[in-house]
């Protein structure tokens, strides 16, 4: 019929923390648009400014050119997630630009070294609010507006199993498993997946020297963890190959856990 349009329509995923583009949220952004995928993503640029790496102003435009080049739509969504009002800001933003979310990759976080003796309480309180909270008013949202195929929907969350000198990024992502394991069996009633990746230490940039010599000494496969690699099971899990994972912590690190 005159007017139609006849081609295959994407499916839709919203991708959160994809400011820098050396970070793993980039890399989740154009491994998705590779494999079919339209896709929004969150940033939030403050946050890097006040972190060593420093803000990358290029990224935004050239992450939506780069994923453009696969046939992907975009959205780049500028959004502050220790705002509780933010979640359900950017989901419908999303609805309205490119369609109903169909899959969900956590991949955001406020992330500053603290120990037991001192981290402050405004910076636990942060932590928190972004890495926890925000997530789970994120899943709630896209659980709250997905109609997507039963068994089709996907929830991705990226966590970490940092502990000492890392306490309150470390608690706030253990939290963040927990809200993600849940979903697998809370949203069951929806056909949507629901899993846990720490992709150990992936070099974005923010790695010293002594750092990375310390990585590739207890790494087996004697390298350090790029974004892509992430990425690559990111996009699995998203795919419908990876229907059957559910519910689960992934460690995707080389074998250094």
């Amino acid at each position: 019929m005159a007017g139609m349009d006849h081609r295959r329509q994407r499916p839709v995923a919203l991708v959160t923390g994809a400011g820098r583009s050396a970070g793993i949220a980039a890399s989740v952004v154009l491994k998705l648009a590779e494999t079919g995928w339209d896709v929004a993503f969150t940033y939030w640029t403050p946050y890097d400014e006040r972190m060593p790496w420093g803000a990358d102003p290029e990224a935004v435009t050239l992450l939506a050119d780069q994923a453009g080049r696969h046939g992907a739509r975009t959205a780049a969504i500028e959004a502050d997630l220790s705002d509780p009002d933010a979640a359900a800001g950017i989901v419908e933003t999303v609805g309205r630009k490119l369609g109903p979310v169909g899959a969900i990759v956590l991949a955001h976080c406020e992330s500053v070294d603290s120990g037991l003796l001192d981290t402050s309480i405004e910076s636990f309180d942060r932590h928190f609010a972004v890495n926890t909270r925000a997530s789970w008013l994120l899943i709630r949202e896209y659980a709250r507006q997905f109609r997507g195929e039963h068994g089709s929907g996907r929830i991705v969350s990226l966590t970490s199993d940092a502990t000492v000198g890392n306490i309150p990024y470390g608690a706030s992502k253990g939290a963040l498993d927990r809200i993600t394991l849940a979903a697998a069996r809370e949203l069951a009633h929806l056909g949507v997946t629901a899993n846990a990746i720490d992709p150990g230490p992936t070099d974005t940039g923010w790695m010293t020297a002594e750092i990375k010599d310390a990585v590739l000494r207890s790494t087996p496969l004697g390298r350090l963890g790029r974004p892509q690699d992430c990425a690559n099971l990111v996009a699995f899990l998203c795919s419908p190959e990876g229907g059957w994972i559910n519910g689960q912590l992934l460690h995707s690190d080389g074998g250094i856990a």
